[in-house]
């Protein structure tokens, strides 16, 4: 049986004096995509925004390959292997796709080499000098997931990958979760229940 890299139990989360996670419950395996359901407002980014400690406060429990992180700061959550990518993606206009790819720090151990990287995202190698805010929406996205693999995380927070994009680029961004899977990582997404994107997400990823 595969161990646990993300166990989350009762969790509470507040935003100032409003409180927007109530008693949330699950796991994610090692080498587990697990998918967040839930319509506008339900709470699916504040579940990422809470396990990353970018919620104000926070109770319950929620540990990382066993190692209790209610009470840790931002930075050093990270540095026990997790990633995440925000829906707005946070691509710099000011800089190249190469130079935001580059932009993050090493903080765990087996981080993908540029290389690598452009192995996997043929895309990001053509436009690599290009201003990284002209980019196709498709291409900031692999992007912003390529610039977490750099950073050594092992667990990647993805958080609604395919809002706005056509059909194709989902399609696209489902072969780059699969690959992922096949090299051991583990991946939490976030979707919303349309059912049009559901059914698309399904058929791309062979569930």
């Amino acid at each position: 049986m595969a161990a646990k890299f993300l166990e989350i139990r009762d969790l509470h989360a507040w935003y100032g004096e409003s409180h927007i996670l109530h008693g949330v419950d699950f796991h994610v395996n090692e080498g587990e995509v697990l998918t967040l359901l839930g319509r506008n407002g339900a709470g699916r980014t504040s579940t990422l925004r809470a396990i990353m400690g970018l919620t104000g406060s926070r109770k319950g429990s929620i540990t990382v390959r066993g190692t209790q992180t209610i009470g840790m700061s931002t930075h050093t959550i990270a540095r026990l292997g997790i990633g995440y990518c925000p829906e707005e993606r946070g691509i710099f206009s000011s800089l190249t796709a190469e130079e935001n790819l580059k932009l993050p720090p090493e903080l765990a151990k087996g981080g993908m080499g540029l290389d690598e990287i452009y192995a996997m995202f043929p895309n990001l190698k053509e436009r690599s000098n290009s201003q990284g805010t002209r980019l196709s929406g498709g291409e900031q996205q692999m992007l912003a997931v390529a610039r977490i693999l750099r950073t050594g995380a092992r667990l990647l927070l993805l958080d609604e990958i395919s809002e706005g994009l056509a059909p194709v680029i989902v399609q696209k961004l489902a072969e780059m979760v699969r690959m992922l899977r096949t090299k051991g990582y583990t991946i939490e997404f976030t979707q919303a229940e349309l059912p049009q994107r559901l059914s698309q997400l399904h058929e791309y990823l062979g569930v």
